[in-house]
């Protein structure tokens, strides 16, 4: 029996919509980090299950993914060497009391 495929996209749609809500609504880096991960993630499902569903014979979404992940790793890096150095400068990492990096 197989999952129909509306099934992944209501998981998806759900895991991007808290995705969407938690960026919005913390202030923490780190929380709107996860978030923004969250958000990558749910693309990552929207392109397999349309892959699969679509064109079961191709891989462009199985390789998109796999693109997604490798940006997402650059860029959670690039992400946190820099909550760690706002850390370091100023001992918190709320967005609402950082002003170093506005401009």
């Amino acid at each position: 029996m197989e999952i129909p495929m509306q099934c992944y996209l209501i998981v998806a749609l759900v895991m991007f919509f808290s995705g969407v809500y938690g960026f919005i609504t913390r202030r923490n880096l780190l929380a709107m980090l996860m978030s923004l991960e969250l958000i990558l993630n749910a693309v990552n499902v929207f392109f397999v299950v349309f892959n699969r569903f679509l064109f079961p014979e191709h891989l462009e979404g199985m390789f998109f993914s796999l693109f997604v992940i490798g940006v997402a790793a650059a860029e959670t890096a690039l992400a946190i060497a820099i909550i760690i150095n706002v850390f370091r400068s100023s001992k918190n990492i709320d967005n609402e009391e950082i002003k170093e990096l506005k401009y």
